[in-house]
C-alpha cells in the first residue's frame, strides 16, 4: 500500500477558491485524507503528484507538508521526501495515555453538566454504532460510528479547554484507532463497554463512568500496541 501513487488511492479535486486562505484549504485536505484512511501510514506523499492532484503550486504544498510534520502526521524522510506517518510503539503508549487522561475528564464533565436530553443522544449514538458493526460494515464506517458518540460526548461536556486538546491528537490517535477496531471481535466487545459508560452515565455516576472510561481506553490501548508489536520487524 505504501508504495502506490496517491491517483491510486485518493481522488482529490482541485482546490477551489474560498474565504481561507489556500494553504489552510490544502492543510485541511491532507488531514482529512489522513483521518479517513485515503491516505496511510507510510504512503508516499510526492509534491509532484499533489501538486497535480490539488491544482496548487509546490510553495503551498510544501508549507502545508511542513505544517502536518509539526502535527506529527506527516514524517519527512531522508533520500524519499515525505510520508505519512507511522506510530512508533513509544508514541502510540503515550497517546493512549493521554486519550485515558483526557476522556475520561470528558466523561466526568459530561455527568456534571449534560441534560437529560443529551445523556438520551448519548445512549442512541451508542445503539447506532451497535448497528453499524452489527452490519459488519468496514473500519472507516465503524470509526464513524464512534465519532458520533464522541460528538455528543464533548457537546454535552461542554469544555472547550479539553476539546482542543482531544483535537489537537485526532488525527494521529485515528490510527491507532483503526487498528484497534480492526482486530476481530473488538468492535462488538467495545458496543458493551460504550453501553455499560452510558448506564454510569445514565445514573450521574461520574465516578463509575470515568472509571469504565479510563478502562475502555486501556483494553483499545492492549489490542493496538499488540498488533503494532507484531508488525514491527
Amino acid at each position: 500500500m505504501s508504495g502506490n501513487s496517491l491517483a491510486a488511492s485518493w481522488s482529490a479535486t482541485p482546490i477551489g477558491r474560498t474565504a481561507a486562505p489556500l494553504r489552510e484549504q490544502v492543510i485541511a485536505t491532507l488531514r482529512q485524507a489522513i483521518i479517513d484512511f485515503h491516505l496511510v501510514p507510510g504512503q508516499r506523499l510526492v509534491e509532484r503528484e499533489l501538486i497535480e492532484s490539488l491544482g496548487v503550486s509546490r510553495t503551498t504544498v510544501r508549507e502545508a507538508l511542513r505544517e502536518l510534520a509539526s502535527e506529527g502526521l506527516v514524517t519527512v524522510v531522508p533520500q524519499r521526501g515525505a510520508i505519512v506517518t507511522v506510530p512508533s510503539l513509544d508514541d502510540a503508549v503515550d497517546l493512549y495515555e493521554v486519550r485515558a487522561s483526557l476522556e475520561s475528564l470528558v466523561v466526568q464533565r459530561f455527568v456534571e453538566r449534560a441534560s437529560d436530553d443529551q445523556v438520551a443522544q448519548l445512549a442512541r449514538a451508542v445503539e447506532q454504532f451497535a448497528a453499524v458493526v452489527e452490519s459488519g460494515a468496514e473500519v472507516r464506517e465503524i470509526l464513524a460510528a464512534k465519532n458520533e458518540f464522541y460528538v455528543v460526548l464533548i457537546a454535552g461536556a461542554a469544555t472547550n479547554a479539553v476539546q482542543q486538546l482531544l483535537e489537537a491528537i485526532q488525527a494521529r490517535v485515528q490510527v491507532l484507532r483503526a487498528t484497534s477496531l480492526a482486530e476481530p471481535g473488538r468492535a462488538h466487545d467495545v458496543i458493551g463497554e460504550l453501553r455499560a459508560i452510558v448506564a454510569a452515565i445514565a445514573s450521574r455516576d461520574a465516578t463509575r463512568a470515568s472509571e469504565l472510561m479510563a478502562a475502555h481506553i486501556r483494553t483499545a490501548a492492549r489490542t493496538a500496541l499488540s498488533s503494532l508489536k507484531d508488525n514491527v520487524v
